[in-house]
């Protein structure tokens, strides 16, 4: 059976702990969905064009491994998974504060369409203090991003705080 899985997320931007769920998630299913949020609300730092241009890039060699598409989304997650007929969402949890949130998410996904599961990827514990909301603050801040973000990603950081 050929097998799709959603992940989604704002991507603002693109972490390591972001591209090691990538990476183990194209491990288990045939086409890997990522989808990078429009959510104007999070007062994204980088525009939509850019987030899904820095992730069309940084999965490019694991494409070897599974079917990677990028797409923009905007609305309910569940409307989306169906639209792309993902059998799967895929979340990253990191810490124990991450589990009530995604805890809470999946109870309402499974009462919009009890068919989709969600499948949670532990985070490496090198990349689990790593936020996107934090390495934005370091950057911007003028500390070093390079252990948190790929070098391209880097590189856009400085520039955008230069």
């Amino acid at each position: 059976m050929f097998r799709t899985a959603l992940y989604p997320g704002t991507f603002d931007p693109l972490t390591n702990g972001h591209l090691d769920i990538i990476r183990r998630a194209v491990k288990l299913v045939d086409k890997l969905v990522i989808g990078v949020a429009i959510n104007e609300a999070k007062k994204p730092l980088f525009p939509l064009e850019e987030r899904v241009a820095m992730v069309e890039a940084e999965v490019e060699d694991l494409r070897e491994t599974a079917e990677i598409e990028v797409r923009p989304f905007e609305g309910l997650l569940m409307h989306f998974a169906e639209a792309v007929r993902a059998q799967s969402i895929v979340r990253g949890l990191r810490a124990v504060s991450d589990f009530e949130y995604e805890f809470q998410m999946v109870a309402m996904n499974q009462k919009l369409n009890d068919d989709i599961e969600t499948v949670f990827l532990m985070a490496d514990p090198q990349h689990q203090a790593i936020a996107s909301r934090l390495v934005k603050e370091i950057a911007a801040l003028g500390g070093d991003i390079t252990a948190f973000v790929p070098p391209a990603i880097e590189r856009r950081l400085k520039e955008r705080f230069a």
